[in-house]
């Protein structure tokens, strides 16, 4: 295995401009910098990490906190997507990643305290209950942290455009004619809130009144309470023309719903879904959908994270919008 000292011989040129080569220190060429890090990756260079750690004071390690209360973990597309950009970019960063939780090898802790024994340089939370006491004091702690989808005062938030989503819907479906628009949407979170001012901000825009009927509180991921929510907007002596579902798995359960209900899509009603996920290209019919720009999001929570670890003193909290786009697809006539 090559060393520092290896490099050095081979790119004709002193061990400390190897060091600020692979470290991306600014007081050395772009020629150089590349110079140094293609011999590295040619000669197979592997930094030893407990020395690095010595002299920077960091463990290149990251926290990721994820606790998913529908439990199906990293089976959740949207988030399992986003994470997996986060990881691909920390990892070429030089950063690993580490699992924040409860319980260590049968020992309670809270999320703080795990991340103290594991010694994180700093922490991405995602898919959490942001109220969660632990989860709070984790925010507020000296440890850098970056949300997804929520906004902590003065914390590095990166955030999906869940308004522009919405409103980029709901205009589809009136360009395709349709004036009768339910929404099913999700819990209660601050991505719903988002979501409903965009929905209702869209409608008064287009002068559509919708009836408090028209707009039920299903759970995110659910296609089953879905199912049911769907049930209810067709026993209406007026039933909508077209329903948006919060996200794609979901809107499974409104096909099945309107289905056993003898109807079809989009010929008897209209479907639209959100988040983009590989599912709602291969539904029958292929469902239209907002998708979120997932690889953006977990390559921003990264590349912001590591600024707050590596340059703490000049990186400023801030809120990132990363906007998504409209998918077309066959779940949405034209009447």
């Amino acid at each position: 295995m090559s060393s520092l000292k290896d490099l050095a011989r081979e790119c004709g040129v002193s061990v400390a401009t190897v060091s600020k080569a692979l470290n991306g220190q600014h007081d050395i060429s772009d020629a150089t910098r590349a110079r140094v890090r293609e011999a590295a990756e040619r000669l197979g260079y592997v930094p030893n990490m407990a020395a690095r750690s010595m002299k920077t004071n960091r463990t290149y390690n990251l926290g990721v906190l994820f606790v998913d209360e529908r439990q199906s973990g990293l089976g959740h597309e949207y988030f399992s997507a986003v994470l997996d950009s986060f990881k691909v970019r920390v990892e070429r960063l030089g950063y690993d990643i580490t699992f924040i939780n409860r319980n260590l090898g049968g020992k309670t802790m809270t999320y703080l305290e795990h991340c103290h024994y594991r010694g994180v340089d700093g922490v991405v939370i995602a898919c959490v209950d942001f109220y969660d006491p632990q989860v709070v004091e984790l925010v507020n702690s000296d440890v850098p942290v970056v949300t997804i989808d929520h906004v902590f005062n003065n914390r590095m938030a990166i955030l999906s455009d869940n308004v522009n989503g919405l409103q980029a819907l709901v205009r589809c479906a009136y360009a395709n004619g349709h004036r009768r628009i339910a929404f099913i949407h999700g819990e209660r979170t601050a991505v719903t809130e988002n979501r409903l001012a965009g929905f209702y901000k869209t409608c008064a825009e287009l002068g559509l009144e919708i009836p408090d009927a028209y707009v039920r509180e299903g759970v995110y991921h659910d296609a089953d309470r879905c199912a049911e929510e769907t049930k209810f907007l067709l026993s209406l002596p007026q039933r909508p023309t077209c329903i948006l579902f919060p996200d794609d798995f979901s809107a499974l359960g409104g096909y099945n719903a309107i289905a056993e209900a003898g109807l079809s899509i989009p010929d008897d009603i209209s479907v639209m879904g959100y988040d983009g996920i590989y599912l709602s290209r291969v539904v029958k019919p292929e469902l239209v959908t907002y998708q979120q720009d997932t690889t953006m999001l977990g390559r921003t929570a990264a590349d912001k994270l590591i600024q707050m670890v590596e340059h703490p003193r000049i990186t400023l909290a801030e809120q990132v919008l990363v906007t998504g786009k409209l998918l077309t697809g066959r779940s949405v006539k034209h009447i």
